[in-house]
């Protein structure tokens, strides 16, 4: 696992381009996923959700629909047949998400932030910023899988995940966004249990 993740640095180069230029591909579901070749670094609670997801695709759903889907196909004339249409559909969308799960699954390296320590930015720190206009906000850097906005979870990958990342309390980062430059002052790092 990258020391840019884990544990204070100590003057190793890291193993991951950090710095935002390197291509990130698209993932199945459109969304932008890791660097190429690098892991999917991810929360233990992620990694429980995305499992959770999985199996509820597997045991529950699937099963369900090619249930519905054969006895559609046994009524006969399938190119009218709605309840056989949707449910092939469905199945087919049903099949491109497990893909999905099980390649975001087979990459993911756990990251626990409560193990971390320091008051260096790395994956899994709980940020505290202080914007220009002298407003707080609180920021979770965390895997592609589970940003949430809302709650100020944000990718490690993202713009505010890349800016914050590798710097210290009391540090200044400048974040790009559409809007110009912000400057941006870390007041506090925590590495904590990351909650839904």
């Amino acid at each position: 696992m990258s020391k840019a993740f884990v544990k204070e640095d100590d003057g190793a180069e890291d193993d991951l381009d950090l710095d935002g230029d390197d291509d990130l591909d698209q993932d199945d579901e459109g969304g932008a996923k890791a660097p190429r070749g690098s892991k999917n670094y991810i929360t233990t609670r992620g990694l429980e959700r995305l499992k959770a997801e999985l199996h509820e695709l597997l045991i529950n759903e699937r099963p369900k629909i090619v249930e519905t889907v054969a006895w559609a196909a046994s009524n006969g004339d399938r190119s009218e047949n709605a309840d056989y249409q949707y449910g092939k559909k469905r199945l087919r969308e049903i099949d491109r998400r497990v893909r999905f799960l099980q390649k975001r699954i087979d990459i993911a390296e756990v990251v626990d932030p409560a193990a971390q320590r320091g008051e260096k930015v790395l994956f899994g720190a709980t940020v505290t910023v202080r914007d220009e206009d002298e407003k707080d906000r609180v920021y979770r850097i965390v895997g592609v899988d589970e940003t949430d906005a809302k709650t100020g979870k944000v990718s490690w990958i993202s713009p505010i995940g890349q800016a914050l990342l590798q710097a210290n309390a009391g540090d200044f980062v400048t974040l790009k966004t559409p809007r110009g430059e912000e400057e941006l002052e870390i007041v506090r790092v925590q590495y904590l249990p990351i909650e839904d």
